[in-house]
């Protein structure tokens, strides 16, 4: 297997902050950051300063926190902008430009060329002032190639130390993000970030596809927040580089508290499907499934539970089967007799058929019914 030249730069603080109804305090900010940090997360994008001065202080204050982490701010190709991320004591400032015709024509009204040029000169104010210089493409997806390589090849000589290849709109699929960034890579000098939307649903593949194709930087959210319909899943991209690419520097145990802090803040539930850190991502209530679960878990899990700070749970319901109340139960503190075992089993059917969720609670009831119906 080869390995994979990769880094994570995570954009929950930023982007993920851009789904609609969610902010951040500067505390929950800290937080984030701090086990995004003990995950050994690379680079942690920690705002947009320019938005507020309540930004530029949680900025400010996740710069301060010592992390390993680089810490990167969000800035306009504006004075301004850069100015409030250089205030703040980042490491990187990444400075982005709309380059389709379609977002310059609508933004700008002006030459595409005209407008390059006056992001150029914030490229090489941020460079001057001795910080790592990320030139982001806004809509690059939707850029005529050819101007998309001058912008980047423009940007590197006016000190840009990486260059992103955004899917703002999230308009392509794997198979197109693999043939942009194979022409793009061997075509300039620095490394490629690549920052995927997820509005069709091909963000993380999109992204790992990148990865395989020479993309260095990976932008990824918690959860798959932000705009729309979010970006790409830190959880699943650091899963799939441990299991694909044999990337095993990143401490995926804390992925599911992070998960869950994520959650609380963003007030934004996980759905329960979600991979790696759904609630029921390592949930089994097949029969079939359960019973060879209990002699080898590889039987139904690619992805070890306790990777990811999670744990197996067997769930009772209409396809559950006999091996699954046995060990449920057993797990419950009763040794069923296999008449006690079908009569729990044909409630827990009866109940799950009726639409009813079958609760730790109702279990222990039916559990307890079925002891009494056995005389025990």
């Amino acid at each position: 297997m080869n390995a994979w030249n990769v880094e994570v730069c995570d954009v929950t603080l930023r982007d993920g902050e851009q789904t609609p109804g969610v902010s951040f305090t500067c505390e929950e900010k800290m937080e984030i950051a701090g086990l995004l940090d003990g995950i050994g997360i690379e680079v942690i994008e920690g705002g947009f300063p320019a938005v507020s001065s309540s930004e530029r202080e949680a900025v400010r204050a996740i710069c301060r926190m010592g992390l390993d982490a680089r810490i990167c701010a969000l800035s306009r190709a504006k004075q301004e902008d850069v100015d409030a991320a250089l205030d703040c004591g980042v490491d990187m400032v990444s400075v982005f430009l709309p380059t389709s015709d379609l977002h310059i024509r609508h933004k700008y009204g002006r030459p595409r060329e005209e407008v390059l040029m006056e992001a150029m000169a914030m490229v090489e104010y941020a460079h001057d002032h001795g910080v790592e210089v990320r030139f982001g493409a806004e809509d690059a997806s939707r850029t005529d190639p050819a101007f998309l390589l001058l912008a980047y090849r423009q940007a590197i000589s006016h000190g840009a130390d990486l260059v992103t290849f955004t899917d703002t709109v999230g308009c392509l699929m794997p198979s197109e993000i693999r043939t942009a960034v194979e022409e793009i890579v061997p075509a300039v000098p620095v490394p490629l970030c690549i920052h995927c939307h997820d509005d069709m649903g091909c963000a993380t593949a999109n992204t790992i596809t990148a990865a395989a194709a020479g993309a260095f930087q990976l932008h990824t959210t918690v959860n798959g927040i932000g705009e729309r319909a979010g970006n790409a899943a830190l959880e699943e991209v650091l899963v799939l580089l441990a299991m694909k690419a044999d990337i095993r520097r990143y401490d995926l145990s804390l992925l599911h508290t992070l998960s869950e802090t994520v959650a609380k803040a963003a007030g934004l539930p996980v759905a329960r499907n979600k991979a790696i850190v759904g609630a029921h991502a390592f949930a089994h209530e097949s029969g079939i499934h359960i019973a060879a679960i209990l002699k080898d878990p590889e039987t139904y899990e690619y992805v070890k539970p306790a990777l990811v700070g999670c744990e197996r749970t067997f769930m009772l319901g209409k396809h559950t089967g006999r091996h699954a109340v046995r060990h449920v139960a057993a797990s419950l503190g009763y040794d069923l007799n296999e008449h006690e075992i079908s009569r729990v089993l044909a409630e827990v059917k009866r109940r799950s058929e009726a639409k009813c969720t079958v609760t730790l609670e109702m279990l222990q009831e039916i559990l307890c019914a079925a002891r009494k119906g056995a005389g025990r």
